[in-house]
């Protein structure tokens, strides 16, 4: 009989151990209670949002798999694919920096080649604590490590993403990791075990005991009895994993794998089950031949370790010897472990004994689904700001500040650390408002951003769900790249508050909202529920990763400003307000809103203006107006001009300079280009129906800016780099 302390040590409620009593037909064993205890975790599972993601759209013609496989699959048109994903690593990141971010980032890559795709590029949403705290700049630095040391050794670049920064994810760090990766189209791969009879093989690195219980931590919040979740943490070996990769790609090649499953969350259990559930067969196998790198170790512990590098796979009985001829070759295990088998049941035998036999439908398919209640916050009310503080007397100090905070400094201290030229299909360097990678063989591009604001979903979190969308998509654009596809990681606490879980369904259907704007299907994610530590959760973060195609690479757009004399245009509105600001919250010391609102079809119509106007090769650069608003995306401008360009730039008499400067409204871009092309551009914008303004243009070295003929802002470009680009490393190098 299973008690009461034993039901609890494996996070399942009375009702939950009842119900799979019921489902298996009497009391389970403690290795079948483990198996359930994964699998219906909420990191497995997704019980408590599965009601909120059936909103989301995802399908249209260019999707060849959706949700519900390792990872989604987008056409690209000719006989090319484009497979990608983005997971969450956050609790194990929080409890061993190092490996938690390293194993996040070979758990992905998993994901993609698993699909026959060869990954090509890897990107990271990154969310810390403020950099004045030790702990948080220890979790950083172990993070960047642990991300560098794992996708350097395995020849990924890391070529883009984004690091925030936020009182909230103290003691609550995010690392969220996407990739990317190319297939052929028709030679795409699933988790799915055939017909019974098929052999089924596990192949990669030996198990150990590291990761028992990994998706059960992910599931809960953390308490003062951290220390003890340490063995919950995988160890990553991307050495392991290049020669996994390898090998996979080459049996696949071959024609010799049926189906594949990485042994991920929940590792033997996972891969086992749901590749006979979506199969409608059962799966039978013998724990006795799984390689294991310890000894003693029981089926609890064999069924449950989420040791890293393995997969399994089932192929046929007579092409069994050419797949362990290929593994052999790349010096990995390849050993039959056992067979798919009639019914529907798994069956796990141990020296002799059946000590697992459960219906795999009860564990992947018939896990309860909560309707949690929701509830929207009232304290959220009381923090909009009901009147503005008086503006600044002295804004070139307020712009040094704002160019030297963490959330807007140059990230090249985080990025520099990874290789993100490997593979030689990095167009862009990081930094760019999308990374841009080429298609070898095409004169096409793909373009891959991630973004999410936390702040707006703070304060409103169906507009903030919106806006992650709408900005990931206005980065494509910038760049000139029409998104095809969308996957998404959403990152929340504890969903039984109904305060959390009404973030999370407002969140949701704001972007449900969005994408069914631009036409945008969901391919798949990831939801992390619980990030708390002793009652404080996390900010609602969604981070939004959207993929798109530029036609033409020669076409493909840059950020800096590119000459001298070039006229600089705003294309969308001024903005009237300084709610959730970066501004308001880091220079006046408030944290209120409300957030920004986005108009989602005046968004669609600027970004379809901004790439028309990109394909008639009328622009010389574009760039996203965001954190920091107006004043800080003009100095990115400058900054990543070649020649250190300045820009010369006059205000309108309202708003106040201090809104107009540093309001963070949406659909907002700005653009250079070459006088002789204005006559056009502004005929195209008059047609399309945009708002934009004349701002003034890029001068010399520095950046002017002036409202009713007063001077603002007059700093040299070569100060206000020095600010960007040292601010974040002076953190490490004084204050470690």
């Amino acid at each position: 009989m299973i008690d009461k302390k034993t039901l609890e040590e494996h996070n399942l409620t009375p009702e939950e151990y009842q119900r799979i009593v019921e489902l298996i037909g009497r009391e389970p064993n403690l290795t079948e209670l483990g198996i359930f205890s994964l699998m219906w975790s909420e990191h497995c599972s997704y019980k408590s949002s599965k009601i909120h993601l059936k909103k989301l759209p995802t399908t249209g013609p260019q999707v060849i798999q959706g949700p519900g496989e390792n990872a989604g699959v987008i056409d690209l048109g000719e006989d090319l694919a484009a497979v990608f994903k983005i997971e969450s690593h956050n609790h194990p990141s929080f409890i061993e920096p190092y490996q938690g971010a390293a194993t996040g980032v070979g758990g992905i890559l998993r994901d993609i080649f698993t699909m026959g795709a060869r990954p090509i590029a890897l990107l990271d949403s990154l969310r810390f604590g403020p950099l004045d705290q030790t702990a948080n700049r220890v979790i950083m630095e172990g993070v960047v490590s642990g991300i560098s040391g794992y996708g350097n050794s395995i020849g990924v670049p890391t070529v883009g993403g984004e690091v925030y920064f936020h009182p909230c994810y103290s003691l609550n760090p995010l690392v969220n990791v996407f990739c990317l990766g190319l297939a052929p189209k028709d030679k795409i791969f699933y988790a799915r075990a055939g017909r019974p009879g098929n052999p089924v093989l596990y192949v990669g690195a030996k198990t150990g005991r590291d990761g028992i219980h990994g998706a059960t931590m992910a599931s809960a919040e953390f308490d003062e009895n951290l220390e003890k979740k340490r063995p919950n943490v995988q160890v990553g070996d991307p050495f392991k994993e290049k020669l996994l990769l390898e090998a996979c790609l080459e049996a696949m090649a071959q024609g010799l794998i049926i189906g594949i499953q990485d042994m991920g969350a929940a590792g033997l259990t996972c891969s086992t089950t749901e590749m006979a559930a979506k199969s409608g067969t059962g799966i039978e196998i013998n724990l006795d031949l799984v390689p294991q790198r310890e000894e003693g170790m029981t089926p609890y512990e064999i069924m449950l370790s989420e040791s890293q590098e393995r997969m399994l796979l089932v192929t046929t009985e007579e092409k069994v010897g050419q797949v362990q001829a290929i593994f052999a070759k790349w010096d990995l295990d390849a050993v039959v472990i056992g067979r798919v088998i009639e019914g529907k049941n798994l069956k796990v035998w141990f020296k002799g004994e059946l000590v697992v036999d459960v219906p795999v439908e009860a564990v992947v398919n018939l896990c309860p689904v909560y309707h949690r209640p929701w509830k929207e916050p009232t304290e959220r009310g009381q923090q909009i700001l009901k009147e503005l503080p008086s503006h600044p007397s002295d804004f070139n100090r307020v712009f040094r500040q704002l160019l030297a905070s963490p959330t807007i400094a140059d990230k090249e201290w985080v990025f520099r650390q990874y290789d993100h030229m490997v593979q030689i299909n990095t167009v862009f360097l990081p930094g760019a408002d999308a990374a841009v990678l080429r298609i070898k063989g095409t004169p096409q591009a793909l373009a891959v951003t991630l973004d999410g604001n936390s702040a707006y979903c703070y304060f409103n979190p169906r507009e903030g769900g919106k806006i992650a969308v709408a900005e990931a998509c206005r980065n494509l654009a910038c760049v000139g790249a029409r998104p095809l596809g969308v996957t998404n990681c959403l990152n929340f606490g504890n969903p039984e508050k109904p305060e959390i879980m009404w973030e999370f369904k407002e969140v949701v259907e704001g972007m449900a909202e969005a994408c069914r704007n631009f036409n945008l299907p969901i391919t798949g994610g990831n939801v992390s529920f619980y990030n708390e530590t002793e009652g404080n959760p996390i900010y609602p973060t969604p981070v939004v990763g959207v993929v798109g195609l530029i036609d033409d690479l020669k076409k493909a757009l840059r950020p800096g400003f590119q000459n001298q004399g070039d006229l600089i245009y705003l294309l969308g509105p001024w903005g009237e307000s300084l709610g959730a600001s970066l501004y308001l919250r880091e220079i006046v010391g408030q944290e209120k809103g409300p957030a920004p609102r986005v108009d989602l079809h005046l968004e669609k119509k600027i970004q379809e203006f901004c790439l028309e106007a990109i394909h008639q090769e009328l622009l010389h650069s574009a760039h996203d107006i965001s954190e920091g608003g107006l004043a800080v995306c003009l100095a990115e401008c400058c900054f990543h001009s070649e020649s250190f360009l300045g820009a010369r730039i006059a205000l309108p008499p309202e708003p106040r300079p201090d809104i107009a400067l540093f309001n963070e409204d949406q659909s907002r871009l700005i653009v250079s280009l070459s006088p002789e092309k204005e006559k056009t551009f502004l005929q195209l914008a008059e047609t399309k129906e945009i708002p934009l303004t004349h701002l003034g243009e890029v001068t010399g070295q520095a950046i002017t800016i002036t409202q009713a003929g007063q001077i603002i802002i007059d700093l040299s470009v070569a100060e206000a780099y020095q600010i960007w680009k040292t601010s974040l490393p002076n953190f490490f190098k004084i204050k470690s």
